[in-house]
């Protein structure tokens, strides 16, 4: 397992000193979640007698249940009850996002906190997509995928985003819900219906938690809805973070107009792609998917924490799922569904990463500094993605971006821009993982027209069909 899953990094230095952003909020009692945001105790009992631990002390619950003094103690275990008593799927999502807002809240290590975007913000951003639409019209043959241009704030990114996380998380947590029945002895099985159901709840609520603690952190680093390659936002709405973009041009010695640009370039890049390859979508999540499925649950993990589960103490569950129990299966048909989901990220970054320069290069001075630092950004990884790692087995980072930024540049050259973009038609006609490793030979090798296929087939599928030969007259 890579230390740098999904590719785009949080600041690279947290606050040494633990206590660092953890001040009482003083409108609600919370405490942030600087130093380990995954504390041994997560549910905030560690100041309640016979409960062990110093209360509240990293502990990502405690804005939720609050300093857990006495007149807080009966909202803390109305929240218990909340948690035990959920029927849902796998993951509490409702959970997921209260957190993931609380941590948006409580700012990020350097202290910003989240805000409203202004008018001002959003014609900034208004134009810079506009603008960046403009220039992609002369370096790709794909229209504009953007219907709207947004500026969001932390929180809205949260709101916009979660679905698409749920999509990705699922899968994998079910099977987590499912092992922790299978791991009790089958003579007792029939007699812990009970414990399965308080265990699947707790299980759910621990996965809701620490993936708002994951999102809320990616919250405060991402610049817009496609950083990790994927579309996680709505259809056809280009998103932009002005706060977070304000961040990150900050120490790069570049105008904001600049940075502001660039990354609506690449926004809008992806949007194209989203928009008008009708396929892509559910060949990225599909390819997630598959991989997601050839993942094995570490059973021995999951037996220790069941065996000495104690309802008064659930962060022995949470230490699990935060150690990981995860391992991807060492079988052809696992490392095949790797294969086409690095690819497929691969090729999806490498394009944008290709179309964008283009497009900037002579436009933009900080062009070159821009891409490499985007493309190194892309490249490392930080504590909240790492989370996403050891909960669900699963990195999003294109390994091969620049073999693929290579190769969609040569077929430009080769093919030209609509050569290229006519690739996008139909997967099969895409390069693999093998054609990276020699662009020049994809290049030149001839492809067939599946469009042209295609009528083929058809026509002979009504060749074979008098009845339907002679409706289609």
């Amino acid at each position: 397992m890579s230390d740098t899953p999904f590719g785009f990094g949080l600041p690279p230095e947290e606050p040494e000193n633990g206590d660092e952003g953890k001040k009482k909020d003083p409108a609600g009692g919370g405490q942030g979640s600087g130093g380990n945001p995954f504390g041994a105790n997560p549910f905030g009992f560690g100041g309640l007698p016979g409960m062990g631990g110093p209360g509240g002390a990293d502990n990502p619950f405690a804005a939720m249940f609050g300093s857990l003094n006495p007149n807080d103690l009966g909202a803390a275990f109305q929240q218990l009850g909340q948690m035990l008593s959920y029927e849902g799927g796998p993951v509490n999502w409702d959970m997921a996002k209260q957190i993931a807002r609380q941590v948006v809240a409580q700012g990020t290590a350097d202290g910003t906190k989240d805000a409203s975007v202004g008018p001002a913000e959003k014609s900034a951003v208004e134009e810079a997509v506009r603008l960046a639409d403009l220039w992609l019209d002369g370096v790709t043959s794909l229209p504009s995928g953007a219907s709207t241009a947004v500026a969001w704030s932390r929180a809205e990114w949260v709101e916009a985003t979660l679905p698409a996380w749920q999509q990705l998380v699922d899968p994998v947590a079910e099977r987590v819900g499912a092992a922790m029945g299978d791991v009790l002895p089958e003579e007792m099985q029939a007699m812990a219906g009970p414990l399965i159901g308080m265990m699947r709840s707790m299980g759910g609520a621990m996965f809701g938690q620490q993936i708002g603690q994951a999102v809320g952190a990616l919250a405060g680093e991402v610049v817009g809805s496609t950083d990790v390659g994927l579309p996680l936002g709505p259809a056809g709405r280009a998103a932009l973070l002005p706060l977070n973009i304000e961040a990150f041009g900050k120490d790069l010695g570049v105008p904001s107009d600049e940075v502001r640009l660039y990354l609506a370039l690449r926004e809008a890049a992806h949007q194209r792609l989203f928009a008008h390859v009708p396929w892509l979508r559910a060949h990225l999540f599909g390819a997630v998917e598959g991989y997601a499925r050839g993942i094995k649950v570490d059973t021995s993990k999951l037996e220790e924490a069941v065996g000495q589960l104690d309802p008064t103490h659930p962060e022995q569950l949470q230490e699990a799922l935060q150690q990981g129990m995860f391992q991807p299966e060492d079988t052809p048909q696992q490392k095949a569904a790797l294969a086409r989901l690095e690819t497929a990220l691969a090729l999806v970054e490498g394009w944008v990463d290709a179309v964008v320069h283009e497009a900037a290069k002579s436009r933009l001075t900080s062009a070159d500094a821009l891409r490499e630092t985007l493309r190194r950004r892309r490249a490392s990884g930080g504590p909240a993605e790492q989370t996403f790692a050891t909960l669900i087995g699963l990195e999003l980072r294109p390994r091969r971006l620049r073999d693929a930024a290579r190769l969609w540049a040569s077929l430009t050259d080769a093919r030209g821009v609509d050569g290229r973009d006519g690739l996008w038609e139909h997967p099969d006609m895409l390069p693999t993982a093998t054609d990276l490793d020699d662009p020049d030979g994809f290049v030149h090798r001839e492809h067939l027209d599946f469009s042209e296929l295609d009528k083929m087939l058809g026509e002979a599928a009504k060749g074979e069909n008098p009845e339907d030969g002679d409706a289609g007259k």
